[in-house]
């Protein structure tokens, strides 16, 4: 990081999150098995780090613990398509659907696209026009396709992988950025930590008497937003959708009841849970959009462990990281993650912060 700023010291600024990372740590592709990533343990008692595998993740939790994961879904959100008039190319990146049945979207390029303009993707399969503009570089569009348009998104979408990824998606990754688990479509980012996540290692976990609870949190535009520098108390972020339901509720207040603790996989779920939780730290089943920024000094009311994967230098998801971990110690991390060539990013390696 730039600045080594001790705990307490002056107000943080986002440039407080930088870091020089080697572009050579920055995954392209997935480790061979999902659980064969390399873990790295930091316990904030005592500022001790481990070296493991992901699969070792079992050896650090205990009943009544409880894992919360985040089911949800990417979208075949990417649409590759020409203007209908002029056959210029045009790039869709779908965001979330809206009460009207419009799209928001991002457009590339953007510049000339105005009200009424059309995209045809494909042959013909599926077809957005855009409805207006919005604020932030956003477009509303309406999509309309002959066979349906979740049935065209299935044929001519594609798997919006990051920026920093960078290839084109293929086969591997319909599968390989999913979670085992997702199940709900809606976002347009894989919430990576659980990634590492097999279906036998699920099953080791509850084997072992681990509970497991689900939420859902749709990645949105955040994710393809970098943040302006300046103070962290004048950041806004976009808000993103998020459903604690009255199971998942109860299962991680029973847990929490017993003494044990709540393992979120991921700052999706953390932001999920935090955003449901009461002041006493009891989670409430809430649906509903949620702007909740996390930064260092806010006080955690529902997690005591988190799954993560190594972020981007002046990101939200890093801030949220050093609000659990600490600044200096996440900062020391990182740093000991780089010296040690862990892989970075959404397909790298995996922190388990207890």
């Amino acid at each position: 990081m730039t600045r080594r700023q001790p705990e307490g010291g002056p107000p943080l600024h986002v440039q407080d999150f930088d870091y020089r990372l080697p572009g050579e740590l920055i995954a392209q592709r997935p480790a061979p098995e999902r659980d064969a990533s390399r873990l790295m343990v930091l316990r904030r008692a005592d500022h001790s780090v481990e070296h493991r595998s992901f699969h070792d993740i079992v050896e650090y939790l205990s009943p009544p613990d409880v894992v919360v994961v985040n089911n949800t879904k990417v979208m075949r959100a990417r649409l590759h398509g020409r203007r209908e008039h002029t056959g210029g190319s045009v790039e869709v990146l779908l965001l979330r659907p809206r009460a009207d049945g419009a799209w928001e979207a991002l457009l590339r390029p953007g510049r000339r696209m105005a009200p009424g303009t059309a995209v045809v993707v494909g042959g013909g399969e599926l077809r957005a026009e855009v409805v207006e503009r919005l604020p932030d570089g956003v477009f509303a569009v309406r999509l309309n396709a002959p066979d349906g348009v979740h049935a065209a998104l299935g044929s001519v979408g594609e798997i919006p992988l990051p920026p920093y990824i960078a290839r084109d998606a293929d086969a591997d990754d319909d599968k390989r950025y999913q979670c085992v688990y997702a199940s709900r479509d809606g976002a347009v980012a894989a919430p990576t930590a659980g990634l590492h996540f097999t279906p036998g290692l699920m099953a080791s976990l509850a084997e072992a008497g681990v509970g497991s609870a689900e939420l859902t949190l749709h990645v949105g535009l955040g994710t393809f937003r970098p943040l302006q520098d300046g103070p962290l108390a004048e950041v806004r972020l976009h808000s993103e959708w998020a459903e604690v339901s009255p199971d998942a509720a109860a299962a991680v207040n029973a847990a929490r009841s017993d003494g044990g603790r709540v393992v979120a996989v991921g700052t999706t779920s953390v932001r999920t849970l935090e955003s449901a939780s009461t002041d006493t730290g009891a989670l409430a089943a809430r649906s509903g959009d949620t702007d909740l920024f996390i930064r260092p000094g806010y006080e955690f009311r529902a997690i005591g462990a988190l799954v993560t994967n190594f972020h981007l230098p002046k990101s939200s998801l890093l801030m949220l990281v050093a609000a659990f971990a600490g600044y200096d110690f996440m900062r020391a991390a990182y740093e000991v993650a780089v010296r040690e060539r862990y892989r970075f990013y959404s397909y790298g390696d995996a922190m388990l912060i207890l």
